[in-house]
């Protein structure tokens, strides 16, 4: 039996698709629920680049983008050095829901790593969707 090899949680917004489009697709939006700072080249083969006050940082290089509807990108694995070229993949796909919208993420590509570090990096990344969808919806209510 192989490692799970992919983290998955949907929620319903009670916001317009556009606005929960713009939010994950920008770099007002993913700066300020999924990091402190962003700045976002929206295309396919487009980086991402978020920042956190703590020094932190994240790249992700756009690999799929359907307006309002799917965006998805690579990004590297918690837990490993910053040049291993190891990714994986994250999608959020959206669907209008009444007056509301449906979003789901899904990450893959977590069967690859050895045990020790699919322990770190599938726990902490199955946390921090659970906590980073919440600050998403947070933000969106404000």
């Amino acid at each position: 039996m192989g490692f799970p090899d992919r983290i998955e949680r949907t929620v319903r917004i009670d916001r317009p698709l556009d606005r929960v489009w713009d939010a994950i697709t920008t770099a007002e939006g993913l700066g300020t629920w999924f990091g402190d700072s962003a700045e976002v080249d929206l295309r396919v083969g487009g980086t991402a680049q978020l920042t956190w006050d703590s020094g932190d940082a994240a790249r992700l290089r756009i690999e799929r983008l359907e307006p309002k509807t799917v965006f998805g990108y690579t990004w590297g694995i918690h837990g490993l050095p910053a040049d291993d070229p190891r990714r994986t993949y994250v999608e959020f796909t959206l669907a209008p829901e009444g007056d509301g919208t449906s979003l789901t993420v899904v990450e893959t590509g977590f069967a690859q790593l050895a045990p020790e570090e699919h322990d770190r990096a599938y726990g902490g990344n199955t946390k921090g969707w659970a906590s980073e969808l919440d600050e998403l919806v947070a933000y969106l209510h404000v």
